[in-house]
């Protein structure tokens, strides 16, 4: 090993800052967001408890019927975990702690080696569960594939998408009592065969009996009389746990850790963008919604006046909110400056907005508000427009840190009025003001 190759102990250390840093992450989240991301977080405090305690978990995984269940209580020597003599009578999953594996993970006194007994792959209507079997595969250290027959096409791409994983993966054959000799190796032939090459490796496809089938004995008498009697064998069980010590001891520490940390770089990937989704959907409705504001306040006010300082103020808010949404505290005064260094950065091609406005105001002035009816759809329109363009920018400035990054604000401006559908907007806001003043009969006299 290299000197700085880490240990186990320090491998660890490294996985348990990691997901701690990862809810930390976190902390700042809003209350939907921590609503929608609290499952996520109570999965990564599971993994710190998990890891600082040294518990392994095996993950026995397969179709129903397969023997899982059977498997489980075979190895723990009791009947801990439901066995019906129906398919799919797993219906929750079962952590259930094997005390007598002979295992402990070192540098931890009161380390526990757990099996976790999982839903059928393929249990009818149980989409639900099939998600509960793949979230403790997630979290394991260890999985036991069980199968009792050639794979089908169910179990084959499941199979694939646990190798994907990088996790120690046995694929275990049960009851293979029921297979006469001949039978049962060239099944074994194909399961250590090159369509499984890349999947499990040869030596990890393990045969057993969790429960095998009853067998008639014949006992004799004394009296030199007989009898038949049947009686169920005792599972065979060893070839499988011998392997599963071997793994554990050559790398049972840095498993748990490499394990850990593999599971909170996913979930930290899946929580962020989970949130980025988030916090895009909230900020369109936000631009959106303060663009419709601005557009009925200035096409429905007949003060010139109010309709300027009214409209700087809407784009303030809208401003602070959206900072609000990435996080990014902002007051009044530098959202205004931020409103009026993206109108500058929009130049010349926001002029015939602003025109549109003023003299539609104008306008308004010299009538004393009663030609706002003529005016209040470009006007409107062209206020909750520019609002748009500047929510976009805003957008980008929260999106990077508060920052514009690489680029200068005249640049994204133009950007973003490149990419917007203009008459799109324009027209829906218009729609919006048409529909407002349907229902303000003192809006339809002016």
């Amino acid at each position: 090993m290299s000197e700085f190759s880490p240990t186990a102990e320090q491998a660890g250390d490294h996985a348990l800052r990691a997901i701690r840093q990862t809810i930390a992450q976190f902390q700042d989240c809003s209350q939907e967001e921590r609503e929608a991301l609290q499952h996520d977080l109570d999965q990564l405090e599971r993994m710190t408890e998990k890891l600082a305690a040294g518990r392994v978990e095996i993950v026995v995984f397969g179709e129903i019927s397969t023997g899982k269940s059977a498997l489980v209580n075979a190895l723990v020597g009791d009947d801990l975990t439901p066995v019906h003599v129906q398919g799919g009578w797993t219906q929750d999953v079962w952590h259930v702690p094997w005390d007598g594996v002979g295992y402990c993970v070192p540098g931890f006194s009161q380390s526990q080696v757990v099996l976790v007994d999982t839903p059928g792959l393929n249990e009818v209507g149980g989409a639900q569960r099939a998600e509960m079997a793949r979230t403790a595969a997630e979290q394991a250290d260890l999985i036991l594939f069980v199968t009792d027959s050639d794979l089908n096409a169910t179990e084959f791409s499941a199979l694939e998408e646990l190798a994907a994983a990088q996790k120690p993966l046995l694929l275990v054959l049960n009851k293979t009592d029921l297979y006469p000799p001949e039978e049962l190796a060239a099944l074994l032939a194909l399961l250590r065969g090159p369509r499984l090459a890349g999947l499990v490796a040869p030596e990890n496809v393990i045969t057993t009996q969790a429960a095998p089938r009853e067998v008639e004995y014949v006992l004799a008498a004394a009296d030199g009389s007989t009898r038949s009697e049947w009686r169920q064998p005792a599972p065979q069980v060893t070839d499988l746990r011998l392997r599963i010590l071997e793994l554990l001891e050559a790398e049972g520490n840095s498993l748990i850790a490499l394990n850990a940390a593999m599971f909170a770089a996913d979930k930290s990937d899946r929580m962020a963008a989970l949130r980025v989704r988030l916090r895009e959907d909230r900020a369109s409705k936000t631009i959106w919604g303060y663009a419709v504001s601005k557009s009925l306040a200035v096409a429905l006010n007949p003060l010139p006046a109010v309709d300027v300082l009214g409209g700087t103020a809407v784009d303030a808010t809208m401003v602070v909110t959206l900072g609000r949404i990435y996080g990014i505290q902002i007051t009044t005064s530098k959202a205004r400056a931020l409103v009026t260094s993206i109108l500058q950065a929009a130049g010349w091609v926001m002029l015939s907005e602003v025109a549109v406005s003023y003299a539609s105001s104008v306008f308004k002035a010299l009538t004393v508000g009663y030609g706002s009816v003529a005016t209040l759809l470009p006007q409107g329109a062209a206020a909750g427009y520019g609002s748009y363009v500047v929510g976009q920018a805003a957008r980008y400035y929260f999106q990077h840190g508060a920052s514009w990054g690489a680029e200068s604000p005249k640049q994204i401006v133009a950007e973003i009025l490149e990419n917007t559908d203009k008459q799109s907007v324009l027209q829906q806001l218009k729609e919006k003001i048409k529909a407002k003043i349907a229902l303000n009969p003192y809006a339809s006299k002016r």
